[in-house]
């Protein structure tokens, strides 16, 4: 796997972003908040977001006064990858 993975809160964007099709970028931080039933420090957050794009898996968009984003190619290929990964693990069969 690729270090991109190794933080928790980057898979989880990148799961959210797949899932909701060129999401703002607070969008997803709110799913992620939900998801974790956790406030997540804006700093943090966009430390992510910035690693993500730097690695190559995610593109910022500006769409009017906010920020899309999109998963690459790249970051679908990893984290399908990753997806199959965790199905070893825990029998998924998708």
């Amino acid at each position: 796997m690729s270090k991109w993975l190794e933080s928790g809160l980057r898979r989880d964007v990148c799961v959210v972003v797949a899932g909701e099709g060129d999401p703002t970028q607070q969008s997803v931080k709110r799913a992620v908040e939900r998801k974790n039933d956790d406030r997540i420090e804006p700093k943090r957050f966009n430390g992510a977001v910035q690693k993500l794009e730097s690695a190559g898996i995610v593109e910022r968009e500006q769409d009017g006064l906010h920020d899309r984003l999109l998963l690459t190619d790249a970051g679908e290929r990893r984290l399908k990858e990753h997806h199959e990964w965790v199905a070893e693990y825990l029998g998924d069969d998708d």
